[in-house]
């Protein structure tokens, strides 16, 4: 979960590493770290804290001349976040310096063993663990970097990804990954190296994205040489055109990424279903389905992977496959999914969501299900990831970029994407009718028009959390294709404000959080017009009755649960399938003007990072 940068080339290596760790920090921010090369020997200067904190201390510190370096920004796995614990770290001879994102699980066996040689550590990292690993067999085998990389990758157990460099040879860096992301940016006698290519779109369109249990050596004025870690085989690279721009990455004079995100999302669903959903023609297009129809509709059922926001989608998906198409689906966590012993057959389709593409847990939960024959659909955002290469086939959500750790337009983009996925299969199932499918279509092209109109509430929203930001708890409240609404709204909260929130079945209020109702305690209540109203509306009175405060999301024009809530959100009417498009608007504006009252740091929260790419 942390992000690496480097370069090598003929510019100044400083500003490039610098604005990429600020670019990458939403994979990590408790502390941050770079080592330039100045001709003669290696600057470094790391620190516990935000990539602003190195910056300070960098430029007070140590010279910025170089034209070759690595830079990282950390989440913390072993090891606290302090200055020492941070990236670069160097090996006991000072001679070469490493960055890495993963987790080397067997570090301690290592260790132990490389202290037995003469090792000396001056950190609890893994990652000093590797880069001394490297510079015993470099040094015991009298061989090049990039093999002695080679040979002590071979006998690491976990996940990473690794830039790494020799003082002595100052015109080469050394990647490496497997199970966490790495990307090489192509330029004109020079290259980028980065989590992902934010922090070098301005420089190139070409990039080239590693494979599990590839290393490349990349060299001033030479082409990339990939090989495989295993075999040492060579691998001819595959430059692809980067669809990423620049605008995309910055906030465009919002304050914080994540309320860009919830703006931008009228136009990523568009984007999402442009070319897919032809409502004229009473067609849905997605060739990773039609491609693989008859796995789809021999399926005994879909088993959906995910984690997070992720999963709420996929328990969103539940209630859309089976409404329309009539396919039992289970909604599982990724992160549990391997370790229960699944039951899983070649009659099954698995779909994996992530956003990143890149989720450990997810990832792992996809090769689990392949090697049991199943079929594997993957759902996610992010070209070329590890979760797009690992399926069978897949659809992209088109989002665009998600900065903010919270994720808002993943969410809708991804619910989006299930919702046509379910509609093409149940008009190929036959278990919708001609009229009753135009008219999902129709609706589904409405909603980005609705979630605009939606997102008219800000400054209401902004009002009530005025009102509700120095509570303790919140509880979300929700039927239906609303629950998982209820889930994510509560998932918000507690990310951004930390505020503890609880989401729940409204049905199941009774059954045990009922007790928790008093005065002081804010209960968020999606009560559309659409589902089982009736019984929410009594779920409401039962609040009211013991004096909890209600925060209603409705449909627009409501009245019965206006006179009974403290406050009501309205939004536009659609198709009850729809309606988690529109009523996950108001509450990721709640969380988020709760959390910027409470002076929280929306985009980057504590504890958290974007892309988990490790267990």
């Amino acid at each position: 979960m942390c992000g690496i940068v480097g370069y090598i080339g003929h510019r100044e290596a400083y500003p490039i590493i610098i604005k990429g760790l600020q670019r990458l920090e939403y994979r990590g921010y408790d502390s941050a770290g770079i080592a330039l090369y100045d001709g003669s020997d290696i600057k470094l200067s790391k620190t516990k804290g935000k990539v602003v904190d190195l910056k300070d201390k960098l430029e007070s510190e140590i010279s910025t001349i170089g034209s070759l370096g690595i830079g990282h920004t950390r989440w913390a796995t072993h090891g606290v976040p302090n200055d020492v614990n941070s990236h670069p770290h160097y090996s006991n001879s000072g001679d070469l310096v490493i960055i890495h994102n993963g987790i080397i699980e067997n570090y301690d066996a290592l260790k132990k063993e490389l202290i037995k040689r003469g090792y000396v550590f001056k950190s609890d990292t893994d990652t000093e663990v590797l880069v001394n690993l490297i510079e015993d067999v470099k040094r015991n085998e009298d061989i090049k970097l990039g093999k002695a990389v080679q040979i002590a990758l071979n006998q690491v157990v976990g996940a990473y990804a690794i830039a790494v460099f020799d003082k002595n040879k100052p015109n080469e860096i050394v990647v490496a990954r497997l199970g966490s992301p790495l990307a090489i940016g192509i330029g004109e006698d020079e290259f980028f190296i980065a989590s992902d290519a934010s922090p070098f779109i301005e420089f190139t369109k070409n990039a080239i994205y590693l494979e599990d249990e590839e290393m490349a050596i990349v060299r001033r004025g030479k082409e990339v040489k990939i090989r495989k870690i295993k075999n040492d085989a060579l691998v001819d690279p595959y430059v692809q055109e980067l669809q990423l721009n620049l605008e995309q990455i910055e906030k465009g004079g919002y304050d914080h990424f994540m309320l860009k995100e919830i703006y931008e999302q009228p136009e990523a669903i568009k984007d999402t279903f442009r070319g897919r959903l032809l409502s004229k023609e009473a067609m849905v297009k997605l060739a990773g389905v039609e491609d693989n129809m008859k796995k789809f509709l021999a399926a005994d059922r879909i088993i959906v992977v995910a984690c997070g926001t992720s999963w709420h989608a996929g328990l969103v998906s539940e209630y859309i496959f089976e409404d329309l198409a009539r396919i039992p689906v289970e909604v599982e966590y990724a992160s549990e999914f391997r370790y229960r012993n699944p039951v899983i057959t070649e009659k099954d389709i698995v779909i994996a969501i992530s956003q990143s593409g890149e989720t450990a847990d997810t990832l792992a939960a996809i090769k689990l299900a392949k090697s049991r024959g199943a079929f594997v659909f993957g759902v996610c955002n992010v070209v070329g990831s590890s979760i797009a290469r690992e399926t069978d086939a897949g659809a992209y959500t088109h989002a665009g970029p998600e900065i903010g750790v919270a994720s808002t337009k993943a969410f809708t983009t991804q619910i989006t994407v299930l919702t046509l996925m379910a509609l093409r299969l149940a008009r190929a199932k036959g278990t919708i009718s001609s009229s009753e499918f135009r008219h999902h279509l129709i609706e589904l092209e409405l909603i980005p028009d609705k979630v605009e109109e939606a997102l008219k509430s800000d400054a209401f929203v902004q009002t009530i959390s005025d009102i509700y930001k120095d509570a303790t708890n919140f509880l979300y409240l929700g039927r239906g294709f609303n629950f998982p609404v209820a889930l994510e709204g509560a998932l918000k909260l507690k990310e951004i404000s930390y505020i503890h929130a609880e989401g729940y079945p409204a049905a199941e209020m009774k059954h045990g959080p009922i007790a928790l109702i008093d005065e002081q305690m804010p209960v968020v209540v999606i009560a559309t017009k659409k589902g089982h109203y009736e019984k929410v509306v009594s779920n409401i009175q039962e609040i009211k009755s013991r004096k909890g405060k209600i925060i209603g999301i409705v449909t627009k024009g409501d009245k019965s649960v206006k006179e009974l809530a403290d406050h009501v959100i309205e939004v536009p009417e659609t198709i009850e399938c729809l309606t988690p498009l529109l009523t996950t608007i108001p509450l990721q504006l709640l969380s988020y003007h709760i959390a910027v009252m409470l002076g929280k740091n929306v985009d980057q929260p504590r504890n958290l990072a974007k892309s988990v790419t490790v267990e």
